[in-house]
């Protein structure tokens, strides 16, 4: 640090510091201020935006409750359309295409699984995976849900629920012992689920049949 002797000394060295970085001192301090009352905006932003998507989210629930999916169906579209950037977006997408199953039009559940699936969490996104083959088995695209699963990649939480329905898709095909197999993955994993037992009780008295 430069010592002074003298006040005048002092002053005409703080006055050539500030001539040199006076300019990107105010700069830096007005940028640092920018930055701080621009992210506190977003956070209401965001905040706001996360408020009026979970009210939506609450009246989608009620409509579903009350059995009126006419207006489930609509609240469903505008918390897609108007709220993208929240988890109720992608929560909303898995209750529009079970509406769309619900009034038999699978291709249009199929498109908002495939939604969901593309751009939401692991989770979510695991699960609407899990709808779409239900789709392709319901359509008799049993190949296209086989080649789905394959492709998945999932953690072992959803392990037995794929299993489960890798054996619904071997018995549509009349694969019984890929699907037994598939069955008793599932059952080791342990996953719940109540007609599992009953679909591998199932192919084992099929199988007893047709080698009596």
């Amino acid at each position: 640090m430069a010592i002074y002797e003298t006040e005048e000394e002092q002053v005409e060295a703080l006055k050539r510091w500030w001539k040199e970085n006076g300019r990107s001192t105010i700069t830096g301090v007005i940028v640092g201020i920018v930055i701080i009352v621009g992210w506190n905006i977003w956070q209401d932003y965001k905040q706001n935006q996360a408020l009026q998507a979970s009210a939506l989210y609450a009246q989608l629930l009620n409509a579903q409750n009350e059995g009126n999916l006419e207006s489930a169906e609509k609240i469903a579209e505008r918390i897609q359309d108007q709220f993208g950037g929240t988890a109720y977006n992608d929560y909303a997408g898995l209750f529009d295409a079970k509406i769309k199953v619900q009034q038999g039009d699978l291709a249009a559940a199929q498109q908002s699984l495939e939604a969901v699936a593309k751009k939401g969490s692991d989770e979510i996104a695991q699960v609407a995976r899990l709808g779409l083959i239900r789709i392709f088995l319901a359509k008799g695209e049993y190949e296209q849900g086989l080649q789905m699963i394959a492709e998945a990649k999932y953690s072992d939480g959803f392990s037995g629920a794929y299993e489960e329905l890798k054996g619904d898709l071997y018995v549509a095909l009349d694969r019984l012992g890929e699907a037994r197999t598939a069955y008793q993955a599932a059952l080791r994993s342990g996953h719940k689920s109540p007609l599992l037992q009953f679909k591998l009780d199932d192919i084992t008295e099929a199988e007893i049949i047709v080698n009596q």
